[in-house]
């Protein structure tokens, strides 16, 4: 039976993975740019996975899945919480907010739950009456809630689901929309004996298909505004724009990571992903991470898209760096506190830094 799934689930990723790159609909392409919304569903707010560039698709562990593949929040050990703070774009103003809570749930599932939040400052209020301002302030809100159910089916097969609402608005207009997640992650099995009992498990594969939803449009009283009927019978009323829709920033993420032990103590992770964008150019990440037992972790990643090295033709202020590091600390009986770090590199501001907090209990 368990076979039967293994193949199953692998012939389901690979006719997934063929039909994604083969569809025009799908593929990076420049001319469809700015066409799709709530690009903040394509940030990582997470320090991790962020220091290696988002590289670690196929070896993600835990709630940072959420992100970037839901299946290896699977790999719960039993209680997660995570927190973590993102300077976006530093000098920007920027600031996004992110907790997240996993917890394992029989002998196989886990269950999660995360919200981001980003936070734009206080922008003066401007009108056509009084452009310069009117002494007031608004500040824009970008949310993000998502809730996750991942499962293990076998030693080598893992997969899960997320289901997000998201919310952006001002005071007077806003939107709302709902997208789902999958993920699959598949450990090879090398190093097993002939009785199926682990010994290293080196070489990791996995796929993601992120941000699938619906449409949203904007809506509110801020898309109204007051005319006068015809002069012959003069009234006044209550005229309403209609937003336009714009689509999800769909994307799959297919990725690939190899371990290398150095002795007990010592392992070197080298991991590749390839994303591919429905309304922005396709990315390739390359990233390894070095860790020392489970206290001290090292990463650095570079992310490419096309014209990255051209000031001219870069359409993304970032420039392809990335580089983390993460303190781990035993509390005793299994427990850990983590303290993560990452950096992101961009032009122009002065790139991206996210501090991270974790509790594994």
């Amino acid at each position: 039976m368990i076979l039967m799934i293994k193949r199953t689930i692998l012939t389901l990723m690979i006719l997934g993975a063929a039909l994604f790159l083969t569809n025009n609909s799908f593929a990076g392409n420049d001319a469809r740019a700015g066409q799709a919304g709530a690009t903040e569903l394509l940030i990582n707010p997470w320090a991790r996975s962020s220091g290696w560039g988002g590289a670690n698709t196929a070896s993600v562990h835990g709630l940072e899945g959420m992100f970037l593949n839901v299946a290896g929040i699977a790999f719960t050990p039993k209680t997660e919480v995570l927190f973590a703070n993102t300077d976006y774009l530093q000098g920007s103003g920027i600031r996004i907010n992110a907790f997240g809570f996993s917890q394992k749930v029989g002998e196989s599932g886990a269950l999660g739950f995360g919200i981001m939040s980003m936070s734009f400052g206080d922008i003066p209020v401007t009108t056509t009456a009084q452009p310069e301002g009117n002494n007031s302030t608004y500040s824009p809100s970008f949310m993000n809630f998502g809730i996750s159910y991942a499962k293990s089916f076998s030693h080598s097969i893992f997969a899960g689901i997320t289901a997000k609402i998201i919310s952006e608005s001002i005071p007077n207009v806003g939107a709302g929309g709902f997208c789902l997640d999958a993920g699959i992650q598949y450990v090879t099995g090398l190093g097993r004996d002939k009785n199926g009992k682990k010994k290293e498990d080196n070489l990791k594969f996995g796929i993601a298909l992120k941000n699938v939803g619906p449409p949203m449009s904007f809506g509110g009283d801020g898309l109204s505004f007051k005319s006068y009927g015809p002069n012959t019978t003069p009234y006044t009323m209550t005229v309403e724009q209609r937003s336009d829709a714009f689509e999800m920033p769909s994307l799959v993420n297919i990725g690939i990571t190899y371990d290398i032990k150095m002795g007990a103590d010592h392992k070197l992770s080298i991991a590749g992903n390839f994303a591919s964008n429905s309304y922005t150019k396709d990315n390739y990440c390359l990233g390894m991470e070095y860790s020392f037992k489970s206290y001290l972790m090292l990463r650095g990643g570079f992310v490419y898209e096309d014209g990255i090295f051209d000031d001219a033709k870069r359409t993304t202020a970032f420039t392809g760096a990335t580089a983390g590091v993460t303190f781990e600390l035993p509390l005793g009986n299994g427990r850990t506190f983590g303290i993560d770090y990452a950096y992101r590199a961009t032009n122009p501001f002065s790139g991206c830094h996210t501090f991270g907090a974790r509790v594994n209990l």
